[in-house]
């Protein structure tokens, strides 16, 4: 009481206490960590099912890449949408709705009877999944304000995902090998429900009352930048090199969207994208690291995932057990990170975990069709424990870095930018390997083996696989050895492109984000811009806490 006496009488306002979380904030994060354990799980579980629906509804090329791709293109897409629309009708109000259509559209995923409709469904199901974790990432932010506890909050949030991507080749191996295909989709489904059962009580609502009218024309124009883009990038991989006019076009269509979508925003009263928060040289570098992370570890997950099945002839039960580590190498990561903090400062522990992933990669780069599967393997979790410090502290340090009104759009530009990474990475490097699979199987090769139709055999290593099954003993193993060596060549080629990739991503590292200071900044309340900053106030309704509540803030 004399200190604040005290503190009154000479004019120094004494510091607000800091709310701490309590019982039902945690139960509220409990909720949370259920769409990114989601995610996670139905993204690894389709790269085992790839070789699979492949093969039972006739993907192949650039459709498969698509089956693949549109997922994460939709997301990134609309994840910056859905960060401004959380923060103006409501965070949780935003996570429901999200919720019940993924549970809708991963049904009709399941139950796709052709490449077309598989790919309509994904599509959908990106627009749904787009709603989930910028929702998720906002309400942490907001009903943690301690630090400490927001860190913690945070970083078991973080492992949920990481866990889902060591979950989901599990569970979904399992069922693969009991189930149809399509059973993949329904992974989401009971955690979906017990989403929507709980998440009403045990959430609260936010929502940012000086939030302005959401610009349809921007959201329009960011998917006319990505799109047209992804899509030359296939059709030159795809064999468009003969008629580069349209790929081209597409291309450069692309490009002056982005350019014009970019000029749009920065003329915006209330831009979908903030992008005077790219004036931060550690900002845009912590983007930057944090996506080419994404891109070179997805490419080659996708690669890694059809050479165990297609080329080591792993079951799918067997081959979601082998990429199970990969998660357990992220969560490692994750943990290892904060220990390096101690010593080192961000930009030098995401240059380590580089430089682990890079000699990860080059490993692979030397891998032959047999006696490799351990040493594939264990590169690959080596190079998503590398990842680690850079997912650990780019989250925090994004959504920190903006006001509490802000944090919906803040947590949709750093899932923008690992989505964005990732899917990416699924169509530049998996249009790479595609390429270079289609060029080391020679035709000629081909029609020396009977009952080879080599058109198909070369469309992709799972459809060589499948045609092998049906072969004489002889003839399927020709048919392998010349589908698995070009496929493995493949492969160590993406592989020398990812290691190229994370020295860049060192550099940028190293020349951007060189100035942070040794603590994660990105968790401490101090690393908002300073300035009193308009508190988003918790809706009343019927779900709200007890007295101890989280608004008392």
């Amino acid at each position: 009481m004399q200190d604040a006496t005290s503190g009154a009488a000479s004019g120094t306002p004494a510091p607000a206490a800091v709310a701490r979380a309590g019982r039902k904030e945690w139960v509220g994060l409990a909720v949370l960590a259920l769409p990114a354990l989601l995610v996670a799980m139905d993204i690894g579980a389709l790269f085992l099912a790839l070789p699979h629906l492949s093969s039972d509804l006739g993907v192949a090329g650039a459709q498969q890449l698509w089956v693949t791709d549109i997922y994460g293109f939709m997301l990134a897409g609309f994840l910056p949408t859905m960060g401004t629309l959380g923060d103006r009708v409501g965070r949780r109000r935003l996570l429901l709705i999200g919720a019940t259509f993924f549970t809708l559209t991963s049904l009709l995923a399941a139950y796709s009877t052709s490449g077309t409709e598989l790919i309509a469904a994904r599509a959908l199901l990106g627009v749904a999944g787009a709603s989930l974790s910028p929702s998720t990432l906002a309400l942490i932010s907001a009903m943690f304000h301690d630090p400490k506890q927001q860190k913690q909050a945070i970083g078991i949030w973080s492992t949920c995902l990481f866990g889902g991507t060591a979950l989901g080749p599990v569970i979904g191996g399992v069922m693969l090998e009991y189930f149809w295909w399509g059973s993949v989709f329904l992974l989401g489904v009971p955690v979906m429900v017990l989403l929507l059962a709980v998440g009403p009580k045990a959430l609260p609502e936010f929502r940012n009352p000086d939030a302005g009218r959401l610009d349809y024309l921007s959201v329009l124009m960011s998917l006319g930048a990505v799109l047209p883009v992804v899509w030359g990038v296939k059709e030159f991989a795809a064999g468009g090199a003969a008629n580069p006019v349209p790929a081209g076009a597409a291309i450069v269509a692309g490009l002056v969207v982005g350019v014009l979508f970019v000029r749009r925003q920065g003329a915006l009263a209330h831009p979908m994208i903030d992008i005077g928060l790219f004036r931060r040289r550690e900002f845009t570098g912590v983007l930057l690291v944090m996506s080419l992370s994404s891109l070179a570890l997805a490419g080659m997950g996708i690669m890694s995932s059809q050479w165990i099945q297609s080329v080591a002839d792993v079951s799918p039960g067997a081959a979601g057990l082998l990429q199970a580590p990969t998660g357990f190498g992220f969560a490692v990561g994750t943990a290892l990170s904060a220990v390096l903090l101690k010593w080192f400062r961000p930009a030098t522990t995401m240059i380590i975990g580089a430089a682990l992933s890079a000699a990860a990669y080059l490993v692979i780069t030397q891998a032959t069709m047999t006696g490799w599967l351990a040493a594939v393997v264990l590169c690959y979790t080596l190079a998503a424990l590398g990842v680690g410090p850079t997912y650990a502290q780019g989250t925090g340090i994004v959504v920190g870095s903006v006001p509490q009104e802000k944090a919906g759009s803040a947590a949709s530009l750093s899932e923008t930018s690992t989505v964005f990474g990732s899917t990416l990475g699924l169509a530049l490097l998996g249009s790479l390997g595609a390429a270079v699979y289609r060029h080391r199987v020679s035709a000629a090769a081909l029609h020396a083996i009977p009952g080879v139709d080599a058109g198909q055999a070369r469309k992709n290593v799972a459809v060589a696989d499948g045609i092998a099954a049906g072969l004489p003993h002889d003839a399927a193993e020709a048919l392998r050895h010349t589908a698995g060596t070009a496929f493995t060549t493949a492969m160590a080629v993406v592989a020398l492109a990812c290691a190229v990739i994370c020295v860049g991503t060192a550099l940028i590292a190293r020349l951007l984000i060189r100035d942070l200071g040794p603590v994660p900044v990105g968790v401490e309340t101090s690393a908002a811009p300073a300035g009193p900053a308009a508190p988003t106030v918790p809706e009343q309704d019927t779900a709200a806490a007890p007295e101890q509540d989280i608004a008392s803030a």
